[in-house]
């Protein structure tokens, strides 16, 4: 075993920053390999929910002329939250994690965003709604994520398209883009797989929020269940930050995401410009049929959809991506 740091996508606005991270022990980093095969992939992924998190830690952030310190909390998460009003262009920017603990003394590099000008930020769910998880079946979850490597994995068809066409409209400048943020029930041990995953398929670069990290076999057999309102919690923070954005909400309806999202559109009833949501089953529920009217009533635009075409077109008939967009 040894020591690891975990670093995840930050963000800043021109008053605050937030960078975030855990600090555990665990197997050493070459057993997390994502592309491994059979066994070994299953075993990888199982090595990923075993892991010791390490409290009261020092973790030290530099970034730019900024050095703060702080120390882990009790599951080894740590969270620097600090006044930032330093100019700072527009894009992605590195920062540096600095941690302290007997004899090791690592130094890691992650990233963090400063949006691009524009008036549209994109909120979307994971599991089901652009990766194939099968969350209404337990047993084949839990098989696929056994036994599906990252590049086994699948995407639903023209996902992308929709996708990149919203991170790109409104957006005149070159390497500019409209800012993204993955909010999912799955656990942080699961973040190297979805950042991979995103990369792999061309998904616009997003800041992922997940849920509180697990530590046990026991705890990996229940991945992705239990409450959805940290879900709740992390979009209202993310609208809270940047609160001059419309957003639009995507997810499906094998959990709890139309009534989440309902919540937020209440919450917030200037900010939320359409709901997104993906039938994964063969014939739409009526209470989410029930909850989108009840959105729609907010003037907000809504679409209960099985392929993403018909959510391209529903973006462009509604003004939300271009016309000239794929």
């Amino acid at each position: 075993m040894k020591l690891d740091i975990k670093l995840y996508r930050g963000y800043v606005n021109d008053q605050e920053l937030i960078v975030f991270g855990h600090v555990f022990e665990s197997w050493s980093p070459d057993r997390y390999r994502i592309d491994r095969k059979g066994i070994k992939h299953a075993l990888s992924i199982f090595r990923m929910f075993t892991i010791d998190p390490l409290a009261n830690i020092d973790v030290h952030l530099e970034f730019g002329d900024l050095k703060v310190r702080t120390k882990t909390l009790s599951d080894g998460y740590f969270r620097f939250t600090v006044p930032y009003d330093d100019f700072l262009e527009s894009g992605w920017h590195t920062y540096t994690i600095l941690c302290r603990y007997g004899d090791f003394n690592l130094v890691a590099k992650g990233e963090l965003l400063k949006p691009y000008k524009g008036k549209l930020g994109i909120i979307s769910d994971i599991d089901d709604t652009f990766l194939i998880s099968h969350s209404n079946n337990f047993f084949k979850k839990i098989y696929v994520l056994l036994s599906k490597n990252i590049n086994k994995r699948q995407i639903f068809d023209d996902v992308v398209a929709h996708y990149q066409a919203l991170s790109l409209t409104g957006q005149n400048m070159e390497g500019s883009s409209n800012s993204f943020f993955y909010v999912s029930s799955s656990e942080w041990n699961l973040y190297p797989f979805i950042a991979e995953f995103a990369t792999l398929h061309h998904l616009p670069k997003a800041i992922i929020k997940l849920k509180k990290i697990k530590t046990g076999i026991a705890d990996f057999l229940f991945t992705g269940k239990g409450s959805h309102d940290h879900k709740f919690e992390k979009i209202k923070d993310i609208i809270a930050f940047y609160p001059n954005l419309n957003y639009v909400l995507l997810g499906d309806d094998s959990q709890k995401d139309p009534f989440l999202y309902e919540r937020v559109c209440k919450v917030f009833p200037m900010n939320i410009k359409a709901v997104y949501i993906r039938l994964t089953t063969k014939h739409k529920k009526d209470k989410v049929v029930k909850v989108l009217k009840n959105i729609e009533s907010l003037s907000v635009k809504t679409l209960y959809f099985k392929d993403s075409l018909d959510a391209i077109a529903h973006s462009k008939a509604n003004g939300i991506i271009e016309e000239t967009s794929n």
